[in-house]
């Protein structure tokens, strides 16, 4: 019976196995094509090296024989993806290999592959235990040929330079990637386990890793119950792969490390195979490695939705979650106005209306819970009373910060990339991603680490447009350990509210008026004249009052509570937007200058150097108030207010000129006696009793005191030998400096005696010990202190009033030289007034204007006129309510517009 003639087949090659063995395969139809693996006849190559098995304890592994990577590489280069005919002369029993002959084209006219790589030397041809034929005899003399040629591997003493040196294994994956410092790397792909898995040879070093594709995954093959589950699509994604990548020369770019995988992108000649994978609707993109991408992931991200708009394979079923919106609507620009938090913005657009943004995909700082050594949550000790999330929360106020030095007052690009719907008690919140010249402020903010990068199901489509670039400035700021991903103690900010708090408003006075203009930002306005100011250099909190005008106030919850609004005066929420745009969160100086009973302050606020109250008079948005009278800005308000009135600006637009009055002036020919004489007061005591000292007896009185105390030092005194005597002069020594010091005693006690210091007028309680009597010479010399009262006022009658003005009093004259005038005598005791001498201020005056004591009336025809002026200062004190005119009404000046419910 006659042998059939082998059939001629024809297919691509796919993969060189070996020297002497190729995967052939056939054309797609509807999916993957068949495979078959042809062995050369009669030939044997030299064996490529193999690793050894972990899963089989007998496996060994092997190194290359010589020529045998050389003998892959000839068959590669010469048939890989080339169409190829070939003729299966026989198959091996229980084995899926078949052994024929293969030849380059459509027909057996093409290219012998078994006779070429025997005539190159690289594979060893069969002599034994085979049929001879002329085609077995043609190879024998083609090897003869080559060996007596010295080809391939019959050149003699050149075996050990042509086996490789393969690392089967990366001992350190991560110092292996940092030392390529992201260069493209020549690799040969050789295997190929899923779409987005293969394994490949990093030449020259012959490295063998597995490479996991940056940024994406394909459907993937599963194991379950020992079977093998393949996802929809993974056979085509494998063998979309397969058919462009497997065995050709490709570049790798090593970006990152999954467990010992390596995370990489591969280049062929013909682009990035991501980006078809993703093109094609084999992939998807995934979040935790779109960090390490370096060929840029906006390319996979608009590879993959154009999948998703054309319902690609795996995106068959897709329904986008995005939210129609116009495309005005979409993208703009507009001007910040307030930065809310560390991810919310409030802008005014092009047609001036206000809308609230939030900067997408990033989460701004949390409260951390405090736990204590069990693991309990314990309450935080640096939040007592209320809570203020921008400085109690770590890193919330150097975020908010950030977006405020950058942004407050500057046109920003707004591209809205979501609208997240309401949902519970939360309202609709557009997200968009806002940029400042070129510069993506998200990004800015989570490459410093002051917030967080918010992570979505895989699905989610809600996310900015610059995800990817979010998650690689997080990457950035982790690995550098900043903000909030340092090791660090966390910042703390100790700040004092004082808003409210009259008695550390009191505390915080003298130092804010010492200062004359302090930098201050302005965290809140309630309305046109009245905000709330942060001074960092004081680190306080507290509510300032414009001085000098009267605004029109804005709608505001009414006393009590209760939901309910007062509505706002004419023009007044107009002042109020006015005051947010110009100095909102803006830095600014304050000037303050006085305080009212509530301990809000009260003074001038400068704007880029322009004074707030002017400018709110300017736009005819406030008045003239008549106390600014005695301000350095009187004639400047007030010829602003004339300019707001001759052009009927807002709140003067129905404002028509009044007739001039003319008003007779009546001279008063009585005059007080003037007779100033400089002195500096040493001591304030009780009802507005003072003493002092004539400031040209200073000298006489400094000699007087070192001649007294060389004295005592030459002939001390004998402790307890003095008994002091009530009226009688002594020295005592003060238990302040340890000084001896002119006393006169007051009381004799047991204990010592009760003394009054004649030459400064304080008192003292003074042991034995320290009493000694007075050297007949210091006799003669007059005490240096005098008492005095200050003329034309007195003191309230509330306790707690009168703690108030003598502090006043007493801060008023510390440190300072005044000029003294008798004014009257009562029971033998001067009451004068005082001017300081350095501006001329009148104490009494000043104490009356700020509602601190009452006017004393004097029915004496030569006091009248300075009776005029205190009259006046009471009235002005009694129009403000300051202090004991209660200025401003407490309930309406609830902190609740603050948000403060306590």
């Amino acid at each position: 019976m006659s042998v059939p003639s082998p059939v001629l087949h024809r297919g691509i090659v796919k993969q060189i196995q070996s020297g002497d063995a190729v995967i052939i395969r056939g054309q797609p139809k509807g999916g993957p094509p068949p495979e078959r693996t042809i062995c050369l006849s009669n030939v044997v190559a030299p064996k490529l090296a193999r690793r050894a098995n972990p899963n089989v304890s007998s496996s060994v592994e092997t190194k290359d024989e010589p020529y045998a990577w050389e003998a892959r590489e000839y068959l590669r280069n010469k048939l890989l993806g080339k169409e190829v005919c070939f003729l299966v002369e026989y198959k091996a029993p229980a084995a899926d290999r078949e052994y024929g002959v293969i030849y380059v084209g459509k027909d057996e006219t093409g290219e012998n592959v078994t006779e070429s790589v025997v005539k190159e030397g690289l594979v060893e041809v069969r002599r034994l235990g085979i049929k001879s034929s002329d085609e077995q005899s043609k190879l024998i003399e083609l090897e003869d040929t080559a060996k007596a040629a010295g080809k391939g591997k019959w050149a003699e003493g050149t075996a050990a330079d042509h086996t490789r040196a393969i690392k089967w294994s990366v001992e350190n994956p991560r110092n292996f990637i940092d030392s390529h410092h992201g260069k493209p790397i020549d690799a040969i792909i050789e295997y190929v386990r899923d779409g987005c898995t293969m394994r490949a040879f990093l030449l020259p070093s012959f490295h063998y890793v597995t490479i996991m594709l940056s940024g994406v995954k394909c459907p993937m093959f599963k194991m379950e119950e020992g079977t093998t589950v393949e996802e929809p699509f993974a056979a085509e994604a494998r063998y979309f792969v397969e058919s462009r990548l497997l065995q050709r020369n490709v570049q790798v770019i090593l970006e990152g490390v999954s467990n010992n995988n390596l995370l990489g992108t591969v280049l062929h000649p013909n682009g990035n195979i991501v980006e078809l994978l993703l093109r094609e609707g084999f992939a998807r993109c995934v979040d935790w490695s779109m960090g390490v991408v370096s060929q840029g992931p906006e390319k996979l991200r608009a590879a993959e939705k154009g999948a998703k708009d054309k319902r690609q394979r795996i995106w068959k079923d897709y329904v986008p979650s995005t939210v129609c919106m116009k495309i005005s609507d979409k993208e703009f620009q507009a001007k910040v106005i307030e930065v809310v938090n560390a991810d919310a913005l409030v802008l005014k657009t092009n047609d001036g209306t206000s809308k609230k943004i939030f900067l997408a995909s990033i989460r701004p700082p949390r409260q951390q819970a405090q736990t204590d050594a069990d693991g309990d949550s314990k309450p935080d000790a640096r939040r007592t009373g209320r809570v203020r999330p921008l400085y109690d929360i770590p890193y919330m106020f150097e975020a908010r910060e950030f977006l405020r030095k950058k942004l407050i007052g500057k046109k920003v690009n707004v591209v809205v990339d979501y609208v997240q719907p309401a949902s519970d008690s939360f309202p609709e919140k557009i997200c968009a991603t806002v940029t400042i010249g070129n510069i993506n402020v998200a990004e800015a903010l989570v490459s410093k680490g002051l917030t967080t990068v918010i992570r979505y199901r895989q699905d989610d489509d809600q996310r900015s447009s610059q995800f990817d670039v979010l998650l690689a400035a997080e990457a950035r700021a982790l690995k550098n350990g900043k903000g909030l991903h340092s090791k660090k103690e966390t910042p703390v900010h100790r700040v004092a509210d004082i808003s409210g708090d009259l008695g550390k408003a009191k505390q915080f006075l003298p130092f804010l008026q010492r200062a004359k203009r302090s930098e201050a930002i302005v965290e809140f306005v309630a309305s046109g004249s009245r905000l709330r100011c942060f001074i960092p250099r004081e680190t306080c909190l507290f509510t300032f009052l414009l001085a000098g005008i009267s605004c029109p106030r804005g709608s505001r919850p009414a006393p009590g509570g209760g939901g309910v609004m007062v509505e706002a005066e004419p023009y007044g929420e107009e002042a109020t937007q006015f005051t947010k745009e110009l100095c909102l969160q803006r830095e600014v100086e304050v000037e303050v200058e006085a305080m009212d009973k509530a301990g809000n302050f009260i003074g001038w606020l400068f704007v880029d150097g322009v004074n707030l109250s002017l400018q709110l008079i300017e736009e005819g948005l406030a008045s003239v108030h008549f106390t600014a009278e005695r301000s350095p800005y009187f004639k400047q308000l007030s010829g602003a207010e004339s300019g707001a009135k001759k052009r009927k600006q807002k709140m003067w637009s129905n404002f028509t000129e009044a007739e001039p009055v003319v008003v007779e002036t009546v001279e008063d020919d009585v005059e007080r006696k003037v007779n100033y004489k400089s002195v500096c007061i040493t001591e304030v005591g009780n009802e507005l009793h003072f003493y002092a000292q004539q400031t040209e007896n200073g000298p006489q009185l400094t000699q007087l005191m070192d001649q007294l105390r060389r004295d005592m030092e030459e002939t001390p005194p004998l402790p307890g030998s003095y008994k002091p005597k009530r009226g009688e002069l002594c020295t005592a020594r003060f238990s302040v400096d340890n000084e001896w010091y002119r006393a006169k005693v007051e009381k004799a006690t047991e204990a010592g005696a009760a003394v009054l210091y004649i030459d400064y007028g304080n008192r003292e309680n003074v042991p034995h010990s320290c009493l000694a009597t007075l050297p007949s010479t210091y006799h003669g010399t007059p005490p240096q202190a005098h008492e005095y009262v200050l003329a034309c006022v007195k003191l309230p009658d509330d306790a707690d009033d009168i703690a108030n003005a003598k502090e006043a009093f007493a801060e008023d004259t510390a440190n300072h030289q005044f000029y003294l005038n008798p004014e009257y005598k009562v029971n033998g005791l001067e009451y004068v007034s005082l001017l300081r001498v350095d501006n001329e201020e009148d104490v009494a005056k000043n104490l009356l204007i700020e509602g601190l004591v009452c006017l004393d009336s004097r029915r004496e025809r030569r006091l009248q006129k300075i009776m005029t002026q205190y009259s006046k200062a009471q009235e002005t004190a009694k129009a403000q309510r300051r202090n004991l005119w209660r200025y401003g009404d407490i309930s309406e000046d609830d902190a609740k517009e603050f948000g403060y419910s306590g």
